[in-house]
């Protein structure tokens, strides 16, 4: 038997399909519209709508400016509809000026919909833009990503806005173009939220040396490496070690998204040389060193880097005969300089508080001649030959 027209299920089927045709032909010009690529052509590309429809989108939009598509088919879209145009739904991504009539603009700034204008000149406080017949106004503030000291490189570019205020019926518009710099901002620290975790290693190009730091691009973030930092030895000239353009690895060291402040250590991915300075630098032992830097109560003498230990101003000899002459007074008296290779002493060694005592190595035979007028270790540092002769005895 033929199941009747007027059948519950039938009436389902068409009622729904009736909907969903409908509430199609019935888009407000404007609207936001969630949909996919369903195909591309040469000039257009199709996009998925409920039922049998199928909106289009001019595949310009869509392009870089290499002229490469930067969509395939199956991707989702957010697409603005324009109007219904001999049977075709038509969409943008963006109102131009071709589209974007007065009514458009209204509703492009209630509904926040990317416009696309020229900019036509500066004038004060910022540039007069031109969005099909109508005239907006950009201020400085709001043109590229950041303020440039070079005003003039904005005019004559078509570039995309969002207008802010729309006011006596569309005679007085402020647009926005910094703002989709910001959004695309806070898209790439979404992104690196989940990806970005402290203690990470990471790999970077330095982007700009200045003196408290190098600054290193994470993806479109910068991020800080401190010039203390950069390595275990200490560093007096950042533009010595590192450069613009460099690729480095490093350690995420803290990271503050309230502040968006990312920093980063180098130093902390090399192996820490206290750990076996008890063992490496027994006391007793003679090393070279190189002097890193001389104070008023001694000089720092580095054995390799991240670990100094000091000879202390009572350690330096004079240039007297038996050793000792006189005490010196300060920084100006300590025979020598930063960069000096210097012999020294190993006396103590404090892993704790990270502290190794030092005081000039001797030679040999300075050491024979030393033992010969000044006794064994243990007695006192003055020339006693009474002392010596009852030791003979």
């Amino acid at each position: 038997m033929k199941q009747n027209d007027s059948s519950p299920a039938a009436e389902d089927f068409t009622s729904l399909y009736e909907k969903s045709f409908l509430g199609m032909t019935k888009l407000q010009p404007g609207q936001l519209v969630e949909t996919q690529v369903l195909s591309i052509s040469k000039d257009t590309i199709f996009l998925q709508l409920n039922g049998k429809s199928e909106g289009v989108l001019p595949r310009e939009e869509l392009t870089d400016k290499q002229g490469e598509l930067t969509v395939k088919i199956g991707d989702a879209l957010k697409v603005y509809f324009l109007k219904a145009d001999n049977g075709e739904m038509l969409f943008t991504t963006r109102l131009t000026g071709e589209t974007a009539g007065p009514d458009l603009l209204e509703k492009a700034y209630h509904e926040k919909i990317p416009v696309e204008g020229v900019v036509e000149k500066e004038i004060k406080g910022g540039f007069e833009v031109k969005i099909g017949d109508t005239r907006a106004f950009c201020p400085y503030s709001q043109m590229g990503d950041k303020r440039s000291d070079n005003a003039a490189e904005y005019v004559g570019k078509r570039l995309t806005f969002r207008i802010q205020e729309y006011k006596e019926k569309g005679r007085n518009i402020l647009v926005s173009n910094r703002v989709f710099h910001e959004e695309a901002r806070q898209d790439q620290l979404a992104s690196l939220k989940t990806t970005l975790k402290e203690g990470q290693i990471i790999k970077g190009a330095i982007q700009s040396v200045q003196d408290f730091g190098a600054f290193i691009d994470l993806g479109g973030v910068q991020a800080l490496l401190p010039v203390s930092e950069i390595g275990r030895a200490r560093v007096d000239d950042i533009r010595a070690v590192l450069s613009v353009g460099q690729e480095i690895e490093a350690s995420i060291l803290k990271i503050d998204w309230h502040n968006e402040r990312i920093t980063l250590s180098m130093k902390s991915l090399a192996a820490d040389p206290w750990e076996k300075a008890v063992e490496k630098y027994p006391a007793g032992s003679k090393h070279a060193g190189r002097v890193a830097r001389v104070t008023d109560f001694g000089a720092f003498v580095s054995l390799e880097p991240g670990l100094d230990g000091l000879v202390h101003i009572s350690e330096f000899r004079t240039e007297g005969k038996y050793g000792r002459e006189g005490q010196l007074s300060g920084k100006s008296d300590i025979p020598v300089k930063v960069g000096q290779t210097l012999s020294v002493q190993v006396l103590t060694v404090d892993r704790a508080n990270r502290r190794i005592s030092l005081k000039q190595a001797t030679s040999r035979e300075e050491d024979e001649t030393s033992a010969k007028y000044l006794g064994n270790a243990g007695d006192s540092d003055t020339y006693n030959p009474f002392a010596n002769l009852l030791k003979k005895k």
